[in-house]
């Protein structure tokens, strides 16, 4: 027989609730300048997507985070494991936060680059490192690590395109 512990809705909550702030906090560097004037000047790759796909993406993705960081943070957090690889969470979702700044916000398609190859690998790490305490957990991130590389590649064609 599986045991399973309860559904800890306010963990659950707090766990989505994380990287929506992330994102959120991200979004006050795309002013209607970097949007509006700036990247639309950039040359861009013919696998641009439009502007109106980010949003949804971005709010799965975030969804899903959350519901992965959950799964973790419900297994034991005095668990020296446990705690472990919410840090690999918590630095993956640093480097996530930093991207906007970097990219919209100094208006640098290099510095953007940079961090989200860094971002790529902690994504990766963070995978691995779940895995350890989580299938389900792991799985969950395997979007989030897709739409990161598809990102790197668009980020990568950007700053070429342009320097």
């Amino acid at each position: 027989m599986i045991c399973m512990k309860p559904m800890n809705i306010v963990k659950l909550v707090v766990s989505c609730a994380v990287p929506f702030l992330v994102g959120l906090m991200g979004s006050f560097f795309m002013t209607a300048d970097s949007l509006g004037n700036w990247y639309a000047d950039l040359n861009k790759p013919f696998f641009n997507p439009p502007n109106w796909i980010f949003g949804p993406v971005w709010t799965t993705l975030y969804i899903m985070m959350g519901i992965s960081a959950y799964l973790v943070w419900q297994k034991d957090i005095n668990s020296k494991a446990v705690r472990i690889v919410l840090a690999c969470f918590a630095v993956q979702l640093f480097l996530n936060a930093i991207w906007t700044p970097l990219f919209f916000g100094l208006h640098s398609p290099l510095l953007g680059l940079i961090d989200i190859v860094l971002l790529l690998n902690a994504i990766i790490v963070t995978i691995f490192a779940f895995l350890q305490i989580s299938r389900i957990a792991a799985l969950l991130l395997i979007p989030y690590l897709a739409w990161v590389s598809f990102a790197t590649v668009l980020n990568a064609s950007i700053y070429l395109l342009n320097r």
